[in-house]
């Protein structure tokens, strides 16, 4: 059945990535790939719909995955809302769990080098994964590699307009450091929109 299977998946996830909501990106870009639910292009979407929404960027991805995924491997099953509840209380329930468990344990080994020493272990495969996810989705979102495969012509790599509103954007960013960032995402939509932007 899809949601014990959505449930399942979101469990293995929430347990095991360490470092907040973009630590479970890597998890998910593994989690499209072996299912079929979304493409890395989709996972992008998924991170534009997340960012831009209110809520940790973790649970409103398991939340979106959850409602729209099983499209590939189930044959059109859509799992909707149930689908989206299901994931996040996946998600969520390992955190919710773990905190219970180390909050106890953790006030009697505060001072323990080895404890310190895991934590930064752990800050740092966060870093790693967090970056690698970051690497596949400018792939996908600034270079049509495909599309440079089958013609070969140099010009055909980059993704022009992506490119060009990601500079401006983070250009603008840096100088108006006080505009909320809700404003560079809304900013960034009606240039999808007026520009049509695939």
């Amino acid at each position: 059945m899809i949601y014990l299977r959505l449930f399942y998946e979101f469990f293995k996830i929430g347990l095991f990535s360490v470092g907040g909501g973009l630590a479970t990106l890597p998890f998910l870009q593994d989690l499209g790939a072996r299912t079929g639910w979304f493409s890395s292009a989709d996972l992008s979407n998924m991170i534009a719909v997340s960012e831009s929404t209110p809520g940790p960027i973790g649970v409103n991805m398991a939340t979106y995955t959850g409602y729209v995924s099983a499209l590939g491997e189930y044959d059109s099953v859509f799992a909707g809302i149930l689908g989206g509840l299901v994931a996040t209380l996946g998600l969520i329930a390992p955190a919710i769990v773990t905190i219970m468990i180390v909050s106890k344990i953790l006030e009697k080994f505060r001072d323990n080098r080895f404890v310190n020493a895991a934590f930064y272990g752990l800050r740092a495969v966060s870093i790693a994964l967090i970056s690698a996810v970051g690497v596949s989705v400018i792939s996908t979102n600034l270079f049509n590699i495909d599309g440079f495969k089958v013609s070969g012509n140099f010009a055909d790599l980059f993704v022009l307009k992506a490119i060009i509103l990601a500079v401006v954007i983070f250009v603008l960013q840096k100088v108006f450091k006080k505009v909320h960032p809700t404003a560079f995402i809304a900013l960034a939509a009606v240039v999808g929109i007026v520009f049509n932007f695939n």
